[in-house]
């Protein structure tokens, strides 16, 4: 499968607690000073601590160009993480994840890698963190990715063929684009972004969706390519206290797909049956907060929500929600869908 050589966007798995590193410390005298690294280093370090709490709390969009959609996400399952006596982070990680591709349709994975990184950051003229993540020289001492489901009936009888190169492949993405390290941006509001690699500082990364302005943290804002029968699952989203998740999308190449809001665990079952079976079925629950967004009209929704964890989900099946896409085998009908993923305030 050489297609999944070219998934990009593997270090948007990395969140980050910046948190204790407020942008007050922007107001820092030459905190940009190359000799104020130590310094940087020490507030930095602060925020370091809930390094693997926000990673599992993130998907991983996966792309198969970098200005492509987003067509699989990973869900990291495990992290760990420690400081080594030069400072630098040492991550262990590992989960599962999805893919589409033209010859397999739905492919499911393991992956799994263990990472050494500098860190750094710097103030932007509007007082953003840029904080950097490069990858120490030789710092990926570890990658693994393996196939599990393949839905395509002709991919399966192919299956031997396709886990030994997707598994090669695999192996190949995980080691290259973990070495191109990652830049987290943490703004005034208090939102963040993140950009593969090491992004310039004041540079912004770009993104298909214009963002309400105001008090809200954007959780994610992308384009994603949802093919017929397929499902994409977005969070977990985290809500430390009673607020709202903010969905605001538009819909493109089908006339309309659903949207549900889904806690948690429900989603965790529903992930669980995307995750090892090929072809998808109902989910494991019936969505309690499920609207449809359809192709000319924007779709926002505002769903206040008590404290937990939450999932935004897109569906192109017949067999969850309301909107009824179209059935062709011979035709592929792929919804398109910008969207941005907000958290706050309920009003």
């Amino acid at each position: 499968m050489p297609s999944l050589s070219r998934v990009v966007g593997f270090a948007a798995l990395f969140g980050l607690a910046v948190g204790a590193c407020a942008n007050p410390v922007c107001k820092i005298g030459g905190i940009n000073d190359p000799s104020n690294r130590s310094l940087r280093r020490g507030l930095l370090h602060h925020g370091l601590g809930e390094f693997c709490k926000e990673m599992l709390s993130h998907d991983a969009p996966l792309k198969l160009a970098a200005d492509a959609p987003v067509t699989g996400r990973f869900f990291p399952t495990r992290c760990s993480q420690r400081e080594v006596d030069n400072g630098n982070l040492v991550i262990d990680f590992e989960g599962s994840g999805y893919v589409w591709t033209a010859l397999s349709k739905k492919a499911t994975f393991t992956a799994g890698g263990t990472v050494e990184y500098e860190q750094d950051f710097r103030c932007s003229e509007d007082n953003s963190i840029y904080a950097y993540f490069p990858v120490r020289a030789e710092g990926v001492r570890a990658s693994t990715f393996q196939m599990r489901v393949v839905e395509a009936p002709l991919a399966q009888l192919m299956q031997p063929w396709i886990q030994q190169n997707a598994d090669a492949f695999g192996s190949q993405l995980l080691g290259g684009k973990l070495r191109d390290g990652f830049t987290v941006i943490r703004d005034t509001s208090g939102g963040t972004d993140f950009d593969l690699g090491i992004l310039p500082l004041g540079q912004k990364p770009e993104h298909p969706f214009r963002a309400p302005s105001g008090s809200r943290v954007t959780y994610e804002n992308a384009r994603v390519e949802v093919h017929q029968n397929q499902r994409d699952f977005i969070g977990p989203i985290r809500l430390d206290k009673a607020g709202a998740i903010f969905v605001s999308a538009t819909v493109d190449g089908i006339d309309a797909v659903d949207v549900f809001v889904v806690p948690k665990d429900e989603a965790d079952a529903s992930l669980k049956l995307y995750l090892d079976y090929g072809p998808s079925g109902k989910l494991a629950f019936e969505p309690q907060r499920q609207w449809v967004a359809q192709r000319g009209q924007d779709f926002r929704q505002t769903v206040p929500l008590p404290a937990g964890m939450y999932y935004v989900m897109i569906d192109n099946t017949p067999w969850a929600g309301q909107a009824a896409p179209p059935q062709n085998a011979l035709d592929d009908r792929a919804a398109v869908v910008s969207y941005v993923i907000q958290i706050g305030d309920a009003p």
